[in-house]
């Protein structure tokens, strides 16, 4: 009954704080280049709006394998606000592996595809290509816990939450609860006051050795800010995860593998009944030639 009230309290606290979802990381530091290359940022072109307009955004993620990236469910929201398994602007693209907004290394990928997690706020984009020279972040399993440090990267806002960096932040943050579904994390460095901001959603934080997902940025109170943002665990989606990732294309024009390998049973199945009906028809004639021949 204890854990229940609390990730109530947890909720209501931060809603009267003015949580709001989170979207880069206020005070924290530039990126080395090369570092966490599997950090992605998915930038969202012409997203319709409740007045028939449109608007730009972006959020951050991670690669997690080949044609995957990971990021907050609430990045795919439709105009009114409800979040939907597909994209939602005019288009979406997934930079991967590039430090430097304005270098060209990495790779930008077209997002084709989105599948929504229906108890966290995360969600999983599909990538038109595989992006297979950067090694994806491996996700975690292992319930995590309260003290534990992890790292967070992300493309959001910087500074006291006012600029936009044109490079992958990121900072150190501890682990203060584990909730069901979310967890609370406050930033520790470079600053106290370390925090995800605005387009860090869907940021990963991530133990470092080896890197492993624990969670994605969800919401939390206006940055800077000490004290916790709300993450979304990802270790209890692990099964979920891993199904939706390890599915791969069939050979009939991109159908899922267990269809086409449904399609391919059948017709086995069809060649093998006409087989044995030409077998029985060819026995019949043959018996009807000795009988005449008698």
């Amino acid at each position: 009954m204890l854990r229940p009230l609390t990730n109530l309290l947890t909720v209501v606290l931060i809603v009267l704080a003015g949580a709001q979802p989170a979207e880069a990381i206020a005070y924290g530091e530039d990126a080395p280049d090369g570092d966490y290359a599997f950090s992605a940022r998915l930038t969202m072109t012409g997203i319709p709006t409740e007045d028939h307009g449109s608007r730009d955004s972006w959020c951050s993620g991670a690669l997690i394998a080949p044609t995957w990236v990971i990021t907050a469910g609430h990045c795919f929201r439709d105009a009114n606000g409800k979040r939907v398994s597909r994209t939602v602007a005019a288009e979406t693209t997934a930079t991967i592996g590039r430090t430097d907004l304005g270098g060209d290394g990495g790779h930008e990928v077209r997002v084709t595809g989105v599948r929504q997690s229906e108890t966290a706020d995360v969600a999983l984009a599909e990538l038109a290509e595989p992006i297979t020279d950067i090694t994806p972040l491996e996700v975690g399993t292992g319930a995590p816990e309260p003290g534990e440090k992890v790292r967070l990267t992300g493309y959001g806002l910087s500074g006291a939450g006012t600029s936009t960096p044109d490079r992958l932040q990121t900072g150190r943050f501890v682990i203060d609860r584990v909730g069901d579904a979310v967890l609370e994390i406050s930033g520790r460095a470079p600053q106290r006051d370390t925090s995800a901001c605005p387009h860090d959603s869907g940021g990963p934080y991530f133990r470092e050795s080896p890197p492993t997902l624990v969670a994605v940025v969800s919401s939390g109170p206006t940055c800077p800010h000490e004290g916790a943002d709300l993450s979304a665990r990802t270790d209890n989606l692990a099964a979920w995860i891993t199904e939706t990732t390890d599915a791969r294309p069939g050979f009939l024009g991109g159908v899922p593998t267990r269809v086409a390998v449904g399609a391919a049973l059948l017709a086995v199945l069809i060649a093998a009944v006409l087989l044995a009906r030409s077998q029985r028809r060819g026995a019949g004639a043959g018996r009807r030639k000795v009988s005449t021949g008698a």
